[in-house]
């Protein structure tokens, strides 16, 4: 790999040197591997270990085929999705692989004994298979996660309602979190170059959905003026949806479990804070029975911190721990807009909250092409910002997973594949320094151990 690393680091390539670069028949990945997809079993998903289910192996270096791009990885990072993957829960994504590769054709390379897991990526442009116009050789470039054919009607005004749409690296395998990965020459965006590596990668996936969640008439249609219930504001998910509500003029009221979380959010701009552990809001009582008791509590507290007005949207993906009390303090006429459910997919909540006010519940899973097309054109412009906070090396993906599985992060974790070292890939310095304070907010110290970047061994 030396060879494809000198010549995306030296400044004189041109995509004729990138086009004649010899491609390895393999490369490392991480994987998870058929066999073990029982390995779990009858162990509460919140005791798994994905440090035993993600391995570091060499896989073979997959052809693109028509509309197909090869990428050398300079860096990935890990989504929950990931941690779904090495946990096999709620099923294996064997299943899914199984599934794709029995629709016939080109799918069917998709179903191997192994995964390569990840759905974010920022690197270069290696190969491109027949049919690809729009990018070259050499090429740096950043993916989002949807994988889609298009040749069903459903999905032309919408291609997230497509009925093959698939989450690369999820749904699908050659996924991101190896040394080269394969794409769909739809998913490419360009780089912000104003970023490292790292930093570029880390994006793409938890942006897009906060978007599409926020922003986008797919989804609640944010205005100025709205007060909006960030859950998680400071993780992954959230700390996107945080800057996209403070960029659209609008109010965000976030939700965090500590005081350093708290901090990050008041750092980013915003000024209605609420640490959940500090406050000592339980919703339920028990695992079976909600507290309306706490609905009512979380609600005034929310009013204290707006001047007195209900939120308008609630920005959802925690699932059933928070859904109950999500619906009870959404104003009336308001909108609920839910993805994930990383609390727990049976959603409860008392449903005269819901219709008597006129609320709204909305679905939204990830982002079409031009909904992630214009959330990234908001991190080139530097109107929003990464937010990682730590990276690890590609061996160490399982422990970049198993931090996220047991919240001891935040922001965002990334990855790195190819690129030697962090700090690498930056071109627009000018802008970069305009912004490095945001750039940088959610960094924290490396790690004793674990593989971080920085440690030792």
């Amino acid at each position: 790999m030396q060879h494809i690393i000198e010549t995306i680091e030296s400044p004189d390539a041109v995509s004729e040197d990138f086009a004649a670069l010899r491609i390895p028949e393999s490369h490392k990945a991480a994987v998870l591997l058929r066999g073990e997809r029982d390995m779990f079993e009858g162990i509460p998903p919140q005791e798994r270990d994905t440090r035993k289910s993600i391995h570091h192996d060499d896989v073979p270096t997959p052809e693109p085929e028509v509309g197909e791009v090869l990428i050398a990885v300079m860096a990935s990072a890990i989504n929950y999705n990931t941690v779904w993957s090495a946990l096999g829960s709620p099923v294996s994504t064997f299943s899914l692989l199984e599934r794709y590769g029995r629709t016939g054709g080109s799918a069917a390379r998709h179903d191997r004994d192994y995964h390569t897991i990840g759905s974010d990526v920022a690197g270069v442009v290696l190969r491109t298979g027949p049919g690809v116009r729009r990018w070259r050789p050499g090429d740096r470039v950043v993916a989002h996660c949807l994988s889609v054919d298009l040749e069903g009607s459903d999905g032309h005004n919408d291609t997230m309602l497509d009925p093959e749409q698939r989450i690369w690296g999820y749904e699908t395998n050659f996924g991101g979190l190896a040394e080269l990965a394969l794409v769909r020459a739809n998913q490419l965006m360009p780089k912000p170059e104003r970023l490292t590596w790292e930093e570029a990668a880390s994006s793409g996936l938890v942006n897009s959905t906060a978007y599409r969640q926020l922003v986008s008439r797919n989804g609640a249609g944010m205005k100025q003026g709205d007060n909006v219930l960030v859950w998680g504001a400071s993780g992954g998910l959230g700390s996107y949806a945080t800057q996209l509500v403070l960029a659209g003029g609008a109010n965000p009221i976030c939700v965090v479990s500590s005081p350093r979380k708290a901090e990050l959010c008041r750092a980013m701009g915003a000024t209605a804070v609420i640490d959940r552990s500090a406050e000592d809001f339980r919703f339920w009582k028990d695992e079976r029975t909600h507290d309306p008791r706490e609905w009512k509590r979380f609600g005034a507290r929310i009013r204290e911190l707006t001047g007195g007005e209900d939120v308008d949207i609630v920005f959802e993906h925690p699932g059933r721990e928070t859904f109950g009390a999500s619906v009870y303090v959404t104003r009336k006429g308001g909108t609920v807009v839910t993805c994930a459910s990383t609390s727990g997919y049976l959603h409860e909540y008392d449903n005269r909250y819901l219709w008597m006010s006129l609320k709204r519940i909305v679905g939204s899973h990830f982002a079409n092409y031009r909904e992630a097309w214009e959330a990234n054109r908001l991190i080139v412009k530097g109107r929003i910002h990464p937010t990682l906070s730590r990276t690890y090396r590609l061996k160490d993906t399982g422990q970049a997973a198993s931090d996220v599985h047991h919240n001891v992060h935040q922001g965002k974790i990334g990855v790195l594949a190819l690129a030697p070292r962090e700090g690498m890939g930056v071109r627009n310095h000018a802008l970069r320094s305009e912004h490095l304070d945001a750039i940088d907010r959610f960094r924290t110290p490396p790690a004793s151990d674990g593989g971080a970047v920085g440690d030792e061994g």
